[in-house]
């Protein structure tokens, strides 16, 4: 059995092992594929792994031995999944992996945004401490979180890890999903309408996927409604928000800083509008990657494969 890993670098750059696919056929891993090499690459393959290489109707047509394709992530959009069910063919995810990992990254943004970390020490390195006339300084304003009000869009699994977090900071927690669980083990946590949510926050985390509803769900218009003083965050997915809009608010402190991990466009086109907006930190999609994160996700995409084999497939989204 023939399998081919297209884009293998992002997940395991070389400090993870592909032994346990390796050990259920003859692997062939790809650093990367551009689109026009996907055919080629895959004739022959009844398994193929992918994470952001698509894989359309276009190219699953050209492909009669595909039996089994296997994102290597929890989003699934770069396959045609109705597609691939139409040939039979099985496609699975991998959920969970990353949960810890985003948690992390989204505090880690929270807490820039509040004190400044980086810019400070830059300044302590400059010699401004040094120089100074006081046995402290600071050049931004301060934040404690404790007794302030994050609202939480999207309560799935990091939803409510997020909450959690907060809760052990002394935040309230507020919440909007399109779907309400039981959370009355919660007793800072009340149910919100997104609008109220929009209007109380001190800090709004984004932990929803994109559909026809969330697409552009942070715009100028939910934008305006919210504090001066919040701070936005999206750990999730880039197009829930409105670049420009975004860059607009910060730009007229219209709010007071985003952390944002996640852009529309990926990698995002030179001179992206938020590079330059005010108080807004960028990382590069990588609230996911820690090593701890890609080593579950290898395992379980193995798990995945092996079920497939033995007749007991898990995870399929299609």
């Amino acid at each position: 059995m023939i399998m081919v890993v297209l884009d293998g670098h992002t997940l395991n750059p070389g400090d993870l092992s592909w032994e346990g696919i390796k050990n259920q056929g003859e692997l062939i891993v790809y650093d990367r594929t551009s689109e026009d090499e996907i055919v080629d690459r895959c004739q022959g393959a009844e398994v193929i792994f992918t994470n952001k290489t698509p894989l359309k109707k276009a190219e699953i047509q050209q492909l009669p031995d595909l039996k089994f394709i296997g994102v290597l992530a929890t989003g699934y959009n770069v396959v045609d999944t109705a597609f691939a069910k139409s040939r039979n063919i099985m496609v699975s995810n991998v959920p969970g992996y990353g949960t810890s990992s985003v948690v992390q990254m989204t505090f880690a943004l929270l807490l820039e945004l509040c004190l400044h970390v980086q810019q400070h020490s830059e300044s302590v390195h400059a010699g401004d401490w040094t120089k100074s006339p006081d046995f402290c300084y600071w050049n931004y304003p301060l934040v404690e979180l404790a007794g302030k009000t994050i609202g939480i869009i999207g309560f799935g699994s990091i939803g409510q890890r997020v909450a959690d977090v907060a809760s052990a900071f002394g935040m309230e927690v507020i919440g909007h999903s399109r779907r309400q669980t039981d959370q009355y083990h919660r007793k800072n946590f009340r149910w919100v309408a997104l609008q109220e949510l929009l209007e109380q926050s001190d800090v709004v985390s984004l932990h929803c996927p994109i559909t026809p509803e969330t697409n552009g769900l942070i715009n100028k218009a939910s934008l305006a409604k919210m504090k001066k003083t919040a701070f936005l965050l999206n750990t999730s997915r880039g197009p829930l928000v409105v670049d420009q809009d975004l860059a607009e608010a910060l730009n007229t402190n219209t709010i007071a800083g985003a952390g944002i991990d996640v852009l529309s466009v990926e990698p995002p086109v030179d001179g992206n509008i938020l590079f330059k907006a005010r108080n807004c930190v960028i990382t590069p999609h990588i609230a996911w990657a820690t090593k701890e994160a890609r080593n579950r996700l290898m395992d379980i995409a193995a798990a995945n494969l092996a079920a497939y084999l033995s007749g007991n497939p898990v995870n399929l989204v299609n």
